[in-house]
This record gives structure tokens, sequence and C-alpha cells, in this order.
């Protein structure tokens, strides 16, 4: 069938029971759908009918020469009784007379079978034909019954962004829409999921059951906890570079919020670890030599190479376990002339 007009719609984030209606269609084309399939079927009732009322007049009509050549059968023989007295022309007669009648009779007792048979066969051909007409107008009027669409759930409702007659964009009381497009949902907020990109350089640090914090684009001041449930194993090509690859993460949303619906922007702040009370330094400030990682400590007389022991680090700073202490003066730059200031 062709395209569908919407004459009745739930406005978009509507919080909506089970039961209660999406959408409506404008059911007219189905209706003259059903209303043809029905009047197909009341004529082949009709002609069912008509064939049965034939093959009724039929069969009597045929019960009634049956009837008529066993009589004459019967006055045959009583006239073959007479032979011996009557003229051997009459008595030939009479011989060919009760042959005709026997021969006539076992000809239409013979074909009475054969035409209640045919006869059968039609009105069953017409009856098969009633039946399948019956079931399309049942499923006319099964899809005219499905033009009004029921929540199969609680949730909200949310519209699918499709293409509407050259524009992209969500569907409006009155506009058409193609049967197979999904252009409405109905979601349940208490389960909420974040899909993100992850760049391949940060996929080493993540993993499963990994902790997080979800920011919304629309709503600066709210958060609410994640939880990293999916990592794909295989990536694609990235947004900027072709030799950078992305991989897909699905976190799930820990809590729910009113204000939280599907398709808004959200971005995801990691835990990657923690270090309480730990003495921090720009990452660029540690050189490395042989075995051992060093840093410019200033003096009164200019800097000096100081050994230090480093642990953890991020994209920003590292984590000196030994060798510095707070307040220090070292080189921002283990290789340029500038100064930076350790800190707690």
């Amino acid at each position: 069938m062709g395209s569908m007009v919407i004459t009745k719609l739930a406005p978009a984030g509507t919080h909506i029971q089970k039961g209660d209606i999406l959408v409506e269609f404008d059911p007219q084309a189905q209706t003259k759908d059903y209303l043809d399939k029905k009047s197909a079927y009341e004529n082949l009732v009709g002609q069912v009918a008509q064939k049965q009322a034939e093959e009724n007049i039929a069969r009597a009509k045929d019960d009634t020469a049956m009837k008529q050549a066993e009589d004459e059968f019967k006055r045959s023989q009583l006239e073959l009784q007479r032979n011996e007295v009557v003229s051997r022309i009459d008595a030939e007669k009479n011989q060919e007379a009760l042959d005709e009648a026997e021969a006539t009779l076992k000809q239409l007792k013979e074909t009475y079978q054969l035409k209640r048979a045919a006869a059968a066969a039609n009105i069953r051909i017409q009856e098969i034909q009633r039946d399948r007409a019956m079931e399309a107008m049942r499923y006319a009027q099964g899809n005219a019954a499905k033009m009004v669409v029921h929540s199969p759930m609680p949730g909200v409702v949310v519209y699918n962004t499709i293409w509407l007659g050259g524009r992209m964009g969500t569907v409006q009381q009155g506009d058409q829409v193609r049967p197979g497009v999904p252009f409405l949902q109905v979601v349940d907020p208490s389960q909420m999921e974040v899909r993100v990109e992850l760049n391949q350089v940060d996929l080493l640090k993540v993993h499963s059951g990994l902790q997080a914090r979800m920011h919304l684009d629309a709503y600066p001041g709210m958060t609410l906890p994640a939880t990293l449930e999916e990592l794909s194993p295989l990536g694609h090509t990235g947004q900027f570079s072709e030799a950078v690859r992305s991989f897909t993460a699905r976190f799930s949303i820990q809590g729910t919020d009113p204000r939280l619906l599907p398709d808004l922007s959200a971005a995801l702040g990691l835990d990657l670890g923690s270090q309480k009370n730990a003495l921090v330094v720009p990452w660029q400030s540690i050189g490395s030599e042989a075995d051992h990682s060093f840093v410019w400590l200033k003096t009164t007389v200019g800097f000096e190479k100081r050994t230090v022991q480093t642990g953890p680090r991020n994209d920003l700073d590292v984590v000196v376990n030994s060798g510095l202490s707070e307040g220090d003066s070292i080189r921002r730059a283990a290789i340029e002339e500038q100064t930076g200031m350790a800190r707690q």
C-alpha cells in the first residue's frame, strides 16, 4: 500500500502508559479495501448458494427421470409376460421395449453419481473461492483496525528523524509516511545508555566496569554516574583522520532524571584512577637518561640535574615519588630554559 496520513500523534516527550494511543492513521484506504473485499465475499456467497440451488434442481430432475425409467422398466416387464398370448410381432416389440427401458435405467444410474460428483466439485470450487475472499476480507478489516497503534509498554515518546518530502525532520500531524519507516519509538527512561567514540590512544586505558560521570550539553549542571558495559573489539575510521581508529563504547547510566531523554548529546568523564597527596610536575619536565629519570632543579647558582623516581602519569602530569619536595622550582621542559614549580 502507499503512504499513510497521520491523523493523531502523541506529543514527543510525553510519558505514556501501556495501551495508550501512540498514532492514528487515516483509515479510509483500508476501509475502502475492506468494503471491496466484503463485496467480493458476499458475491461469492451468492454464487455458492446459486450453484447449490441449481444442483438441487438438477438432482430433482434426475430423480424424476430415474423414477420414470424404473416405472417404464417395470411396465415393460409386465408387458413381456403377455408374450404367450400376443402375436409374434408384438412379443418382439415388448422385448425391445424392455431392453430399451433396461438400458435407459442403467445409463441413468451410471450418470447419476457422475453428475452429483461433478456438481459437488463445482460447488467446492466456489466454496474455496468464497473462503479465500472471506480471509482477504478479514485481513483488510484487520488492517483497518491496525491504523490505530497502541503503546506496548510504559515510557516516553521519542520521535525519530526521517526523510520527509525533501527534508530531514520529525513527523507532524498530517504528514505522510511510508510503511516500514520507523518514525517514533517508546523508550524506558529508567534504563538509558550512552554510546561514545574512543580514540585508539585511550583504548588500553579503559576496561569493562569502568566508572564515569555523564554530563549533558543541554543541562550543564546535571551529572549522572555511568558504567562501561561494552567496548567494540573492532575499530573504524576516525572523524578527523583515516590513520587514527575509533572504537565504540556503550555506557549504562546509573540513576535517572526527568530531563534525561534519548538523542541528547552527552560527554563522559572517565575515572582512570587517582592518587591522593601526590607530588606532580608537568610531564615535559621529566627527562630520561640511561635507566633513570631526572629534572632540572633550580638552585642559587642555576639549574642542576636531579634524579627522580616517577609514578603514574596522564596526558599532562606525572607523579614524582622521590627526589623533589613541594615548592621546588624546576624547568618546565627538560630541554628548555623555562621554569615550573612542583605542587602538591
